[in-house]
Order: structure tokens, then sequence, then C-alpha cells
């Protein structure tokens, strides 16, 4: 039997040995903390008879409801425009293709860090003609502080657990031999969050002559979960 070099990987030995044996462990953490974002969704419409009105009225309504994101200033910490269309309504009756009318849309998405100023703008944009609103969805940032507080509450965790298991067998660790990040291979995508969640759309509210109140949005609790894999070695227990 031919030994194998020692550049070559060793094969693993996950039980370890009597003189070095191994405990295996599992660390989790679930926190519950306090959203610092929410997004909006901003759907503008339009309708004319003929294609140049329709584009006229949709780029004069998407400018206004851009120019009344922009007055929020700090509290706005992203605006994007997503799709925009512009189609055509075909007659129902008669031959050939006669255009009807023609309907066009704008989405718009907001990103808020102000919380307070998020009820008074959703409030003015569902005042507007022809345009919807959508949400909010409430989330953390991707490096938001409560990620990092839950992964080391969970490595912590497991440390705990692993020394409670040698000092079952009336020993004391010895060193960590690994320490795997279970949840990078399931981690959650950014989405809106489940149902009762997310504040009623608002569509197509036609504008009326005093100003609405503001709606009084409460964020939604944020849940974050951190897991870890830990092996140790231990000092031999007497049995």
């Amino acid at each position: 039997m031919t030994t194998p070099p020692a550049d070559e990987p060793q094969p693993f030995v996950p039980y370890g040995t009597p003189d070095a044996p191994r405990i295996a462990v599992r660390g989790e953490a679930h926190l519950e903390v306090d959203p610092e974002i929410a997004r909006i969704g901003v759907s503008i419409a339009a309708r004319g008879k003929d294609r140049r009105t329709a584009l006229d009225d949709l780029t004069r309504r998407n400018a206004t409801v851009l120019d009344l994101i922009k007055t929020y200033g700090d509290a706005v910490e992203r605006l994007e425009t997503g799709a925009f269309s512009l189609t055509p309504q075909l007659k129902e009756k008669g031959r050939g293709e006669r255009v009807h009318a023609y309907h066009g849309h704008v989405h718009v998405t907001a990103e808020l860090t102000d919380f307070t100023a998020l009820g008074e703008l959703t409030t003015r944009l569902a005042d507007l003609d022809l345009t919807r609103v959508d949400g909010p969805w409430w989330a953390l940032r991707p490096d938001s502080p409560a990620h990092r507080q839950a992964r080391r509450q969970a490595v912590k965790e497991a440390v705990q657990r692993a020394r409670e298991y040698a000092e079952a067998l009336g020993t004391t660790l010895a060193a960590l031999v690994e320490l795997a990040d279970i949840g990078a291979e399931n981690a959650q995508p950014y989405a809106p969050a489940a149902s009762g969640a997310r504040m009623r759309s608002m569509a197509y509210a036609a504008a009326e002559d005093t100003a609405a109140a503001p709606l009084d949005l409460e964020p939604q609790r944020q849940h974050v979960h951190a897991q870890v894999n830990a092996r140790f070695t231990m000092a031999p227990p007497q049995l």
C-alpha cells in the first residue's frame, strides 16, 4: 500500500480519533428587528384617441409623479423607472384593424428610509389621476448590522452547545476544526412581504378638492435567521 504524497489533500475523517474526538453541532439565531427601508410601486396610466395624445398625457403624468417624489429629498433613497408601454386598442367591431384608442403605462419604484414621509407620499400619489400605488414592502439592507449580529449569535450558540456536550463527558474543547455557514445556499432573495404585510393598493383615484389625510403605516418587523455548522475536537474523556 503506497502512502499518498504529502502535498495531496488527506481524506476527511468526520468522526475524529480516540485521541482527538470530534463534536459536531449546529448554532442558530433568530432576531426580530425594525425594517430599514420601504419600497413602493407606482403605476401611471394614460389613454387617448390617438398615439400622440396618449403619449403626451403619459409624459405629463409621469413628470408629475417624479417631481412629487423628488420633493421628499433625502427621505427617498432610490427612484427608478421600470416598464413603459404604449398599446393600441383595436375596435371590436368593423372590418380591418382600426385603432379605437391608445393605452400607456409607466411603472416607477421608490425606496424610502423615512417612514413618516412614506405615509404622506403614498397618500398624495394615490390622490393623482390614473395612478396606482402598491406596497409598501419592508426590508433590511443587505449590509444591515442585524445580519452580522445574527451570525455572531449563531456562532456563540454553536460554541456554547459544543462546550456543554464536552462538559457532559467530563472534558473540555480543544480546537475548532470547521465552521460552515449553511445558510449561504438557502439565502432568501428580496421579495415583497407575505400577505398582510403590504398596504392595500390604491388604484386610479381621482384627485379631490382637499388633500387626503396621510396614511398611518406601521412598519413590519423583520425576521433575521442565521445558522452555522461547527466541528470541534475535545480532550479524550475518561469513560
